[in-house]
Order: C-alpha cells, then sequence, then structure tokens
C-alpha cells in the first residue's frame, strides 16, 4: 500500500469518532463479514489505523477505495468545516434537461483540460444531490487527496455549495459548473456557515414560509390566546399580529439553524453631538456580526414576545427572504445631506 493511502486512512481514522466509525465501515462494504466482526474498537486509534490498512492491504483495496470511505463519512456528517453557497445565472435553453451522466461527462472533462494532475469523484445521494470530491494538483504535483475540496449541486437547480476552495482553484471549479450545468455565470450567494442543512434548506427555502393573511385564524390557534375582554383582549391581539409578523418575516414551525449574520456598514457617522466623526466625508467602516445556536429562532422569538420592535427592519427580514447571512450597508442620497437613506446590498 503507498504511503498517500495509508495517511488519507489514518487521517480518517483519526477524524470519524470511534461510534460512528463501526456504522461507517458497514456502508463502505469493502471488507468481510469476518474482517468487520474482527475489528476491536477499543483499541487505540493507531492500532486500528494498523487493523485497517492491514486489511486493505489483504483485500487489494487502492486509494479510489478509501476516498470512497471519506465521501461516505462526509456526505452523513457535512458540517465539518465551513460551506459557502454560489449561484448560477443565466441558464441556456437546454439546461433544465441536464441529467447525471451529461454533468459528469463534462465537468470531468473539462476538468481533465485545464488541470493536468487533478482526481475528481462524484456520487449521488439519496436526496438527489450530487455530491463532488476534487483533489488538487499541479503540473509537479500528484492530487492532494488529504485535503480536497467538496462540492455539492443538485441537478435542475442554480445552487451550489463548496467547502475547502481556495481563490486560485475558485475560477476553475467556476468554469467547471457553468459549463456542466449549461449556464452562463455563477455569483457568490453572500451565504455561509458550518452547518449545511441550514444554509442548504434558507437558500433553497425548504422551510415552512408564513404570508400575510388578514386573518391569521392558525396562528391565533398556535399562540392559544383566549378571547379577554378590555385591556386583556387588546394585548392578546398584540401578542398575535406580534406573531404573525415575526413568522411572516423569519418563518414557522422549524427553522434553519443558522450561527451567524454579518453587516458590514460602509455609512456617514450620524452623531451631531460628536463633530469630530460627523464631519468626516469618509464613510465610517465597521462589521457587526450577531451569532446564536439558532439565529433565525432567536430573531423571532425577540420579535414575538416584544423584545424587538415589529414591524422587523428589512437589516433582519432579508436574511430569510434574500437567502444570505453577509450584507453591505451602504448610504444612497436621494436629496440634501440631511435626507440619506441606507440601503442593504
Amino acid at each position: 500500500m503507498e504511503d498517500q493511502m495509508k495517511s488519507l486512512l489514518r487521517q480518517l481514522v483519526r477524524r470519524i469518532p470511534t461510534q460512528f466509525l463501526k456504522v461507517t465501515l458497514e456502508k463502505w462494504g469493502r471488507l468481510t463479514v469476518a474482517q468487520q466482526q474482527n475489528i476491536d474498537f477499543t483499541q487505540t486509534k493507531w492500532a486500528l489505523a494498523d487493523e485497517l490498512i492491514a486489511y486493505c492491504e489483504e483485500n487489494g483495496l487502492a486509494l479510489r477505495h478509501i476516498t470512497e470511505l471519506e465521501m461516505i463519512y462526509v456526505i452523513d456528517n457535512p458540517n465539518q468545516g465551513m460551506w459557502h453557497a454560489f449561484q448560477l445565472v443565466d441558464p441556456e435553453s437546454d439546461a433544465p434537461a441536464v441529467e447525471l451522466m451529461q454533468f459528469k461527462e463534462q465537468f470531468k472533462s473539462h476538468f481533465n483540460e485545464l488541470v493536468r494532475n487533478v482526481s475528481v469523484k462524484m456520487k449521488k445521494n439519496t436526496d438527489e444531490a450530487v455530491w463532488i470530491r476534487i483533489a488538487w494538483g499541479d503540473s509537479c504535483s500528484r492530487p492532494n487527496n488529504m485535503r480536497p475540496t467538496y462540492v455539492v449541486h443538485y441537478l435542475q437547480t442554480p445552487y451550489v455549495f463548496v467547502t475547502r476552495l481556495t481563490s486560485k482553484q475558485k475560477p476553475l471549479l467556476s468554469q467547471a459548473m457553468i459549463i456542466a450545468t449549461r449556464h452562463q455565470a455563477i455569483k457568490d450567494a453572500h451565504l455561509s456557515g458550518r452547518n449545511f442543512s441550514a444554509i442548504r434548506d434558507l437558500l433553497m427555502q425548504e422551510y415552512e414560509q408564513v404570508f400575510p393573511a388578514k386573518y391569521p385564524s392558525a396562528l391565533v390557534e398556535r399562540s392559544q390566546i383566549p378571547a379577554l375582554p378590555n385591556i386583556e383582549r387588546e394585548q392578546a391581539e398584540a401578542e398575535v399580529n406580534r406573531l404573525q409578523m415575526a413568522c411572516e418575516a423569519f418563518g414557522g414551525g422549524n427553522l434553519p439553524q443558522l450561527q451567524s449574520v454579518v453587516y458590514k456598514l460602509e455609512t456617514t457617522f450620524k452623531d451631531p453631538p460628536n463633530q469630530t466623526f460627523a464631519e468626516r466625508e469618509k464613510p465610517f467602516n465597521c462589521v457587526v456580526t450577531f451569532t446564536s445556536k439558532n439565529l433565525l429562532e432567536s430573531l423571532r422569538h425577540c420579535a414575538s414576545s416584544g423584545i424587538a420592535s415589529t414591524p422587523i427592519t428589512p437589516l433582519l427580514s432579508s436574511i430569510p427572504r434574500r437567502g444570505r447571512n453577509y450584507f453591505v450597508i451602504t448610504d444612497k442620497v436621494s436629496g440634501p445631506p440631511s435626507q440619506i437613506n441606507q440601503t442593504v446590498n
């Protein structure tokens, strides 16, 4: 067995928690039943890796089989790094008809033309997502399988999700995706996070959306507020209205577990008493970041409970509406300096 194969297998054994390793090896299906039963999962990771290396040599497995094992684990446990979302734009007339085999052939052939040493492996998941593993090399080095790029694309949709991609590799991947999917360009969706399912559901709007309603009976039943007279009735109606507006802004039911949102401010400083900053001609630059285990759920709760004012400011409602968590706020001049408005880009 070559050294790169041993190193990759050792890395996988260290990376996969022991409680998940047995299931992952069973899904892999490259070991015999007797070999799987003989593995002692209570031993050290180093000894466990030695045992797996011996079984792989005994079965005549190659590097491609070890990358299969890695893909199985990454697909089942995608929250291992920072994912970035992209969106394909300007589709050609035959873009909706692109199927897996056609996409696979076009993608791989394009990479083989541009990059001399590159390893591309694809696997279609049960949810129709195409998972792509790319090990990059160059004219002087073999593909580096120790730190591959992972790409997820849902066929017949414009959405692409990428992790572990360098600025040097980005133009090559972008061009390959454009050609293989029959689009004219690809753009940054300004959405990123470590929870893959959260950014996917948010961008593809795969969560319960609530639309404006004159008589929000469903939300009234959900809030379980009895019809009370006078002041209590007004308070109950106000609470129902807040809940309605909060759900319209952020969604109902279980929300994507987005963990952060970033606002980059490029606006003038507005504080008349502070002449030092207010008289500056250049924008006042700063970055504001909100973090939470479930940011959308936290914002919805703040709005529905009255902690945050309603209607919801576009600075917050734009997160689910536009499917992004990175915004640049600039000044939009529509009149004299006293009438400067803010725009969210």
